[in-house]
């Protein structure tokens, strides 16, 4: 059977140590004790103040244990647990912190404790000492408040307040926030170290402050709580953490001890019974732990302090003046460059206003730019109007000498119509009287006329008695007229002129005639040898028998000259052709 080698263990082993704003890894030796990590995460963190912290973890059967310094970290049942963190927390609170804590990091491990012990409800606050905590909290974490910084919600986020106090009254985030904020801005000018002392100073008042609770049993079965605390231990009825129902000082007590569960309390004075209670276990070794760590400290106060705290206090105490000195040198710096910054912004302010009123400025130049060149455009405007209107004038001018003018013509023109109106109407009347004489002629000349008419149907009359007489005598006979000397008959009826030649015939000749025109000739045995008609009606004597019709003349029968009336020369000539005819011949035809 083959020999299993045992393989040999590492010479260190990897420790993770948290605090409450830090996460630590070191590397241990195998042998390393409690001690010697404690001391590595001290020397760390700077930490100087140790007797108020341990290491806290938690063991193999899940109890809450604090490492001891005395023993190798592996012995102490977390070799097992390579992965569990160590906690650095304060193990021994300090009854008075202003007095006690002499470290700025020992006081911000210690401030950070208690506020999560009061936000997880661990200490009761009650709800104005909560807001006034959250207030201290806020300034620690942020610093002055500014106004012009501060963003509305920046606090609701934040986890400032216990919830049994949020679910205690009916309110909104916000309302919450503007509670805080007013105590916020209150603490104007208080640096982190102080807020964080100011919150602890009022948190040291409570009453659940720097106790550790434990579930214990008297001798009647009676269920209580043993608190340890930097003055003593206090007994809790159950369901009252608050008030303790009895007190044992530190001072008063002489001896504690255990065997197993039972737990007994012996007092410096004899004739007080000792006091005995009844705890778990795996609790006793952790009460009385603290009962012992409690107890020296308790003592080791009320004694002159070591030269090791002496020299701690001197160097925290020039170190305060140091940081105080700075914090005024910062704050001359703040003050300054707060003035720097008002006076940067009043020259900005300034420089704004100037630039403002150079814009002003430029503005009305150049609105008074533009009004000028408007004033300029408008008198150019004007003068052009003005010489428009100058044009205007000299146009109006001349137009009323035209008018002048034109009224002289019309004033000759009209003198000269009312002359050219006189001359007409004395025309007029003229050719009214002229018109009304030529209407008695017309009526003169239809007078004779009718009597021609009358004359002419006698002489057909005389005619025809004259043809039947002569038809059996001693002359040729004459044949009746033929039909053409009908038609031509007709037609010498139609034409008022010839009546007056044939009347004129019939009384002259009383045998055969023939009356043609005057370039036609008739036989001699029809006619005389000679034939004359009488003047008016414009006849000559002409040889061979022949007779000749002239045109009489119109001259004196003219009414008006040629550019007279139209219409009364038109009258005159048909007077005159009824009067006379124009130009005929009569010829009989077989």
């Amino acid at each position: 059977m083959p020999q299993f080698r045992r393989k040999k263990a590492s010479k260190s082993f990897p420790v993770k140590v948290c605090t409450l704003d830090a996460e630590l890894e070191f590397n241990l030796e195998w042998r390393a004790t409690g001690r010697d990590l404690f001391d590595l995460v001290c020397r760390t963190i700077g930490l100087r103040e140790t007797w108020f912290f341990g290491l806290q973890f938690e063991d193999t059967k899940h109890f809450i244990s604090w490492l001891k310094l005395d023993k190798r970290v592996q012995d102490q049942c977390v070799s097992q647990m390579p992965g569990t963190p160590f906690m650095l927390l304060c193990k021994l609170y300090p009854e008075d912190v202003a007095e006690e804590l002499i470290q700025e990091v020992t006081q911000h491990l210690l401030f950070l404790q208690v506020k999560q012990a009061i936000l997880s409800m661990d200490i009761y606050c009650p709800p104005e000492a909560s807001v006034l905590l959250a207030s201290y909290a806020v300034q620690a974490k942020y610093g002055d408040y500014d106004e012009s910084a501060y963003k509305p919600g920046m606090l609701a986020s934040e986890d400032l307040l216990p919830q049994r106090v949020i679910d205690q009254y009916q309110m909104t985030p916000e309302m919450w926030e503007d509670r805080i904020k007013i105590w916020y801005a209150d603490h104007k000018g208080m640096s982190r170290d102080e807020a964080e002392m100011e919150y602890l100073k009022i948190a040291q008042d409570l009453d659940m402050y720097g106790v550790n609770y434990f579930a214990i049993k008297n001798k009647k079965e009676t269920e209580l709580y043993l608190g340890v605390t930097a003055l003593g231990l206090n007994i809790y009825e159950k369901d009252n953490k608050l008030t303790p129902k009895t007190t044992f000082p530190w001072s008063e007590i002489k001896h504690i001890s255990f065997d197993d569960k039972k737990f007994v309390i012996k007092f410096v004075e004899k004739t007080t019974n000792n006091f005995i209670f009844f705890s778990p276990k795996g609790m006793n070794k952790l009460i009385l732990d603290l009962c012992i760590g409690n107890h020296d400290l308790y003592m080791r106060r009320r004694k002159p302090d070591t030269m090791e705290v002496q020299q701690m206090k001197a160097q925290a105490k020039e170190e305060k003046q140091r940081r105080q000195i700075e914090r005024n040198k910062l704050a001359r710096e703040k003050q300054l460059r707060e003035a720097a910054e008002r006076e940067r912004q009043a020259m900005e302010q300034r420089l704004r206003q100037y630039q403002e009123e150079i814009r002003l400025a430029n503005d009305a130049l150049r609105r008074s730019e533009e009004t000028a060149e408007l004033l300029a455009e408008k008198g150019r405007v004007a003068e052009e109007e003005a010489s428009l209107l100058a044009q205007k004038a000299a146009d109006a001018e001349r137009e009323n000498a035209r008018l002048r003018l034109s009224a002289i013509k019309t004033e000759e023109e009209k003198v000269h119509l009312e002359r050219k109106t006189r001359e007409a109407e004395y025309l007029t009347a003229r050719l009214v009287e002229e018109s009304e004489k030529r209407a008695a002629e017309a009526e003169r000349l239809k007078a004779e006329l009718v009597a021609a008419r009358m004359a002419e149907k006698q002489a057909k009359e005389k005619l025809l008695n004259f043809l039947s007489r002569t038809s059996t005598g001693s002359l040729p006979p004459v044949s009746k007229p033929s039909r053409k000397f009908e038609e031509l008959e007709t037609k010498m009826t139609e034409k008022q002129s010839s009546e007056k030649l044939i009347s004129y015939l019939n009384d002259t000749y009383n045998g055969s005639w023939d009356l043609g025109p005057p370039s036609s000739t008739v036989p001699s045995s029809l006619f005389p040898s000679t034939c004359s008609l009488p003047a008016e009606l414009g006849g000559e004597v002409l040889q061979n028998g022949t007779a000749t019709v002239t045109e009489p003349e119109l001259n004196s029968y003219q009414l008006v000259p040629d550019d007279s009336d139209p219409h009364i020369h038109r009258l005159s000539l048909e007077i005159e052709k009824e009067r006379y005819g124009i130009k005929y011949s009569i010829r009989f035809v077989e």
